[in-house]
C-alpha cells in the first residue's frame, strides 16, 4: 500500500510580475528539475507542456504558490480551471523553510523549491487555492479605498504644513481642514495677500455657496479680522499660492474618489447577502473590510479557527509543570486590527456623549475589569466574543439583535 504522498509530483512557484519559476520535487524531497516561464496567460500551456518531463510515472502534479491574489493570480486560476490541485503556501512557511536550507542566497528558484518542500511537508495543513472571485473582487474595492484614505490624510497632513504658514490660526475658523467650505475658501484665497479688498459681504457671499448657506456673515468678519496685518507678500507667492492649490485639487480628487468606492463597495455587498450592517458599529465599509479579509468562512470550521487565523486565540507554551499563554502576534493583522477597534467602540462609551452603544459589550468589559484584567487583556476577551458573534451571522446568515443603547448619566 502506498502512502498518499506519493500519488503526486510536487511543484512550488515563485510568482513575479514578469516571470514564474517553478521547481519540481518527488515525495523524498529529491529535486527533478526547474522551469522558468512568462507569466502571461499566453506561455501557461507552453509551461504544463515543459512540466511533463518532470511529472513522476503514476502521479499527478500537486502545485504550491505562495502568491494567489497578485502576480500568481492568473496561473492559479488557469491552472485550477484546467483541474489541477493548487494549494496556498503561507510565504512565512517559505521563508522558514529558506531559513532551515542555511541558505545563503536567495533565489527564485531557491524561494521556488522551498515553496515545494513546505508544500510536501505540511500537504494536509496548506488551504485550497481557489479563485474566489466575489472577495478578490471585493478585496480590490477594499484595498483601493484603504491606499486613498492613507493618501488624504498624508495630503491633508502636508496641506496643513502649507496653510500654517500663511494662515498660523487657521482653526480658528475653519477646524476641519478637509471640508467643503474650508478647501473653497483656501482654493480662492491661498494666502491673506489674496484676501486685500475683499470686503465683509463679498466673502460671506463667496462661503454661503459651498456651505449651503451655514456659513454667513460672522465667519467672514472672523477670518477678516483674523488676517488684519498678516498681508505681506512673500518671496515667489504665486508660486506658493500655486501649490497650495495644486494640493487641494489632490485633496478634492482623492474625497470625491473615496464616496465613489464607497457607493461601489455598497452596491457590490449585496452579492454577499451579508447581515453585519445589522450589528450597530458595523457600517457598509467595515463589513466589507472584514469580509475581504475572511473570505468565505466555510474555510472556518469553527469560530476558534477564525479567532486563531485572527491572531485572537492565545499562544499556548507548555513544558513540564509551565502551562503559560501568551497574546498571539501572527495571524492576519488587519483583521486582528479590525476586531480590535470595533471591541474598543462597543465596549467603551461614545467619545464625549456618554452613550453606551452596545450595554452587552459594554457590561461584559466592565466585569473583566472587575475579575482583576488590565484593560488589553478586557478588550481581548470582547474580540473573543465578536468573533463568536461575527462567525455565527455568517454562517447562519442570522441577523443581530442590539441591545438598547442608553445614557451613562441617565
Amino acid at each position: 500500500m502506498t502512502h498518499p504522498k506519493m500519488q503526486y509530483t510536487y511543484v512550488g512557484i515563485d510568482s513575479h510580475k514578469d516571470t514564474h519559476t517553478a521547481v519540481f520535487i518527488d515525495c523524498f524531497f529529491e529535486k527533478l528539475g526547474e522551469v522558468q516561464f512568462h507569466n502571461r496567460p499566453s506561455s501557461f500551456d507552453d509551461f504544463l507542456q515543459q512540466a511533463q518531463a518532470y511529472l513522476m510515472d503514476g502521479t499527478i502534479f500537486m502545485f504550491g504558490m505562495e502568491d494567489c491574489s497578485s502576480y500568481g493570480r492568473s496561473l492559479m486560476v488557469y491552472l485550477t480551471q484546467n483541474g489541477h490541485h493548487v494549494k496556498h503556501v503561507n510565504a512565512l512557511l517559505v521563508a522558514r523553510e529558506r531559513k532551515n536550507q542555511n541558505a545563503t542566497i536567495k533565489t527564485d528558484g531557491i524561494d521556488a523549491e522551498c515553496a515545494a518542500r513546505v508544500l510536501l511537508s505540511k500537504f494536509g495543513e496548506l488551504p485550497d487555492a481557489a479563485p474566489d472571485d466575489k472577495y478578490w473582487t471585493l478585496r480590490s474595492l477594499v484595498a483601493r479605498r484603504g491606499l486613498l484614505v492613507r493618501h488624504r490624510a498624508a495630503t491633508k497632513h502636508y496641506l496643513h504644513s502649507l496653510l500654517t504658514q500663511h494662515y498660523p490660526d487657521y482653526r480658528s475658523f475653519f477646524d476641519k481642514i478637509d471640508c467643503r467650505t474650508s478647501l473653497a475658501f483656501f482654493a480662492r484665497y491661498p494666502s491673506p495677500c489674496a484676501l486685500q479688498g475683499t470686503t465683509a459681504e463679498e466673502l460671506t457671499a463667496f462661503l454661503e455657496i459651498p456651505s449651503n448657506k451655514h456659513v454667513g456673515k460672522t465667519k467672514a468678519k472672523q477670518i477678516l479680522h483674523s488676517v488684519q496685518g498678516s498681508n505681506t507678500v512673500m518671496q515667489h507667492q504665486d508660486i506658493l499660492n500655486s501649490v497650495v492649490q495644486s494640493v487641494i485639487r489632490q485633496l478634492e480628487f482623492n474625497i470625491q474618489e473615496i464616496e465613489r468606492l464607497e457607493v461601489n463597495i455598497k452596491e457590490f455587498l449585496t452579492e454577499f447577502n451579508c447581515t453585519l450592517t445589522s450589528m450597530t458599529g458595523i457600517d457598509t465599509v467595515t463589513a466589507a473590510q472584514i469580509l475581504s479579509c475572511i473570505g468565505d468562512i466555510k474555510k472556518f470550521p469553527t469560530s476558534a479557527k477564525l479567532a486563531r487565523y485572527a491572531g485572537i486565540a492565545p499562544v499556548t507554551y507548555a513544558s513540564g509543570k509551565k502551562d503559560l499563554q501568551y497574546a498571539n502576534q501572527q495571524g492576519n493583522r488587519e483583521l486582528n486590527s479590525l476586531f480590535f477597534w470595533l471591541a474598543v467602540r462597543m465596549s467603551n462609551p461614545l467619545s464625549g456623549k456618554q452613550r453606551v452603544m452596545n450595554s452587552f459589550f459594554y457590561h461584559y468589559y466592565q466585569r473583566k475589569m472587575s475579575e482583576g484584567k488590565t484593560k488589553r487583556q478586557a478588550i481581548k476577551c470582547v474580540e473573543r466574543r465578536l468573533v463568536n458573534i461575527i462567525w455565527t451571522m455568517l454562517t447562519k446568515n442570522e441577523e443581530y439583535v442590539n441591545p438598547p443603547a442608553y445614557n451613562l448619566l441617565e
